[in-house]
């Protein structure tokens, strides 16, 4: 290569299908696959025992958002085990549990609200409180900018702007998908012209938009929640959103740059031995 680095030729290659994995594996790689696999099934098998508590014991209001915000970990776990196992549906388990946790975000904004007493009581707060919209991960440095008034307007555009996040990210990734199967979105393509470099920018604008709303909420809610812990359920929240989205955009972007040439240097000239 130009800049003095080597790649493996394997690395050009499409993904390895599934049964070469298994059959290259060695000990540690056993053991490595199968304690992940584990960790991944027990727990699925944990948020599938949540969902029946909940489901009997929790109000009606709250099933559903309690249920789709618990299972952001299993799922995007489970999603991430399929595709260490079948390396070539990786695009396909990620853009799964993308889609997921764009329905949390909205989720857990309803979450919030529910857990204050339902809109109507959110409402009542209007004569006391004002909501600070200078929090990121949009307006953390606009100090400057005024507290708003609580109505039932901003109620609306709060959701709104979590809202469209889960609908829109859904519609891009079945385009995407739709695009890959002619050939015509390819996540390695960079060039202007192609697909990936319009389209996964613009969801990165959409994912900041609809955290902007839900940091609003918590920065407004987060004292009256304290004693439902939602300052450790924020942080386990923004964990699971670096762990999940942030990670894979940095890895996939190492693999479309290469390896660094400190790392992997040139092997020696024949003349220089």
């Amino acid at each position: 290569m130009d800049n003095g680095t080597t790649i493996d030729p394997s690395c050009l290659q499409k993904p390895p299908l599934a049964i070469d994995i298994i059959l290259k594996l060695d000990i540690f790689g056993i053991v490595l696959y199968s304690v992940l696999t584990f960790m991944a099934t027990v727990s699925m098998l944990v948020f599938m025992e949540e969902c029946v508590y909940i489901y009997r014991k929790v109000p009606n209001n709250k099933k559903s958002v309690i249920i789709w915000v618990n299972g952001a970990a299993p799922v995007i776990g489970t999603m991430s085990c399929v595709g260490m196992w079948i390396p070539r549906a990786t695009m396909f388990t990620d853009m799964t549990s993308a889609c997921y946790f764009a329905v949390v975000v909205f989720k857990f904004l309803i979450l919030m609200v529910e857990e204050v007493g339902g809109d109507e009581a959110f409402l009542k707060r209007a004569g006391r409180y004002k909501l600070k919209i200078s929090t990121g991960p949009c307006c953390c440095c606009c100090l400057c900018l005024p507290h708003v008034e609580i109505t039932r307007r901003t109620l609306f555009l709060l959701k709104l702007g979590s809202f469209q996040f889960a609908v829109l990210k859904i519609v891009f990734t079945i385009l995407s998908i739709v695009l890959w199967t002619n050939g015509t979105f390819d996540l390695s393509d960079l060039d202007i012209t192609g697909t990936a470099i319009w389209i996964n920018p613009f969801v990165g604008i959409l994912t900041i938009i609809a955290l902007w709303p839900v940091a609003i909420m918590f920065m407004h809610l987060r004292v009256t929640l304290r004693t439902l812990k939602i300052i450790p359920k924020y942080a386990m929240y923004q964990l699971v959103l670096i762990l999940s989205q942030l990670q894979t955009a940095i890895i996939n972007i190492l693999a479309l740059k290469g390896p660094s040439p400190a790392l992997h240097p040139s092997p020696p000239c024949p003349e220089d031995t």
